[in-house]
């Protein structure tokens, strides 16, 4: 099958490259930064962005789309809404527009809880309007979806904003855990390379056309998170709480809130927590 990955050089999107070339699919990778992962020669890879005026060449003999370009980060979305907007959701309209050009058979979207959710910021919002104009697509122009609604999602070359590279970065410079945030937190953490084969799995025609949780098997508070961190480091020192309150971050998943709700499916996790920790450890 010929599959297009925007944004297949990030974080999200290398890992479901290299896991699409296992399944011995045709991939071209369309990403305005070279790619982090080793380059496969079966890989196109097409250095642009979601606002080129050109950006219908990608999307030539293609057979399905997985979005996964663009602003990710609700730290950065706060501070640039303008921004976020322009690529969250008139990047995805212009991708939306060439789908129906080029008849692609499946779009699918790299979303994320937080459209269930107060916080999230400019983030949310953008995502949530995506997710509007793809379903309307559907409606008007018979374009198939599949909505994927990321949740916390930790692994190797993920960026020093992602939540566990912080805590891990923050206690190998001051030899102890620390942790700024609601220690009520809970969180269903999932390892990259796991969220990766879970995306691959929704291309099956029985998930046309719904929304998909991305996110791990059982709820982890964040206290014990932390503990398992503190352990893989080797510390014996107490672990710091630092109660600042979390802009823009949920407490708990909101997977069982009103907006379109995202069904999980069956899927058993590779990489426990504590293995994925020590991998992220061991690399540093």
């Amino acid at each position: 099958m010929n599959i297009l990955v925007t944004g297949g050089s990030g974080f999200l999107g290398s890992y479901l490259v290299e896991e699409l070339i296992k399944k011995n699919h045709k991939i071209t990778v369309l990403d305005k930064n070279l790619p982090r992962f080793k380059f496969n020669k079966k890989i196109k890879f097409i250095k642009s962005d979601l606002l080129d005026k050109n950006i219908q060449r990608a999307l030539k003999n293609q057979d399905v789309i997985f979005h996964y370009a663009g602003i990710s980060g609700i730290g950065e979305a706060m501070l640039n809404p303008k921004k976020t907007a322009n690529y969250n959701i008139i990047g995805t309209i212009r991708l939306l527009e060439q789908c129906v050009r080029f008849k692609i058979k499946r779009f699918v979207f790299a979303s994320t809880v937080y459209v269930n959710s107060e916080q999230g910021s400019f983030y949310k919002s953008s995502k949530r309007a995506s997710e509007d104009f793809i379903e309307e697509y559907k409606k008007k122009y018979n374009l198939d979806f599949t909505i994927l609604r990321f949740g916390t999602v930790y692994g190797l070359r993920a960026s020093k904003e992602n939540s566990i590279n912080k805590i891990i970065d923050t206690a190998l410079k001051k030899k102890r855990v620390i942790y700024e945030g609601n220690r009520k937190n809970i969180r269903e953490y999932i390892n990259v390379q796991d969220a990766a084969k879970m995306a691959i799995k929704t291309m099956n025609k029985k998930y046309a056309n719904k929304y998909i949780q991305i996110s791990g098997s059982y709820k982890i508070p964040v206290t014990k998170a932390l503990k398992i961190i503190k352990k893989e480091l080797g510390y014996n020192s107490k672990i710091i709480y630092k109660n600042k309150k979390d802009v823009g971050h949920y407490i708990l998943t909101p997977d069982n809130l009103k907006i379109k709700n995202a069904i999980k499916i069956n899927f058993r996790q590779t990489i426990p927590f504590n293995i994925g920790i020590r991998e992220i450890i061991t690399s540093k």
